[in-house]
């Protein structure tokens, strides 16, 4: 299983990525020198969206179709998915993370 996810940095910018483990990648992007080098600067990053995917392919072409959209438009995407994502996102082990 494969996770697109998008975190809210503490500059209130948002980043976009892919990960197998999102518990491990929020701890990454938080704690580590393994998170993702713009993460690293904008410290601490929430969780406010994220969608399960069979391959890395998938995950990987959504990945690629959130980079391009604006900012709005992500923020549109959140706010639509954060309603029926919201207990979902409680069931993770990363929950200190999530918004």
């Amino acid at each position: 299983m494969y996770y697109l996810y998008i975190v809210k940095c503490s500059d209130n910018s948002l980043y976009t990525g892919i990960t197998t483990d999102l518990e491990r990648r929020m701890n990454e992007h938080n704690n580590s020198i393994k998170g993702a080098k713009y993460t690293s600067a904008h410290r601490p990053v929430k969780l406010v969206y994220f969608s399960e995917h069979k391959n890395r392919s998938l995950a990987s072409k959504e990945e690629s179709g959130i980079k391009k959209i604006a900012r709005k438009e992500k923020l549109q995407l959140i706010e639509n998915k954060s309603i029926s994502k919201k207990k979902d996102i409680a069931k993770l082990d990363c929950m200190k993370y999530c918004i």
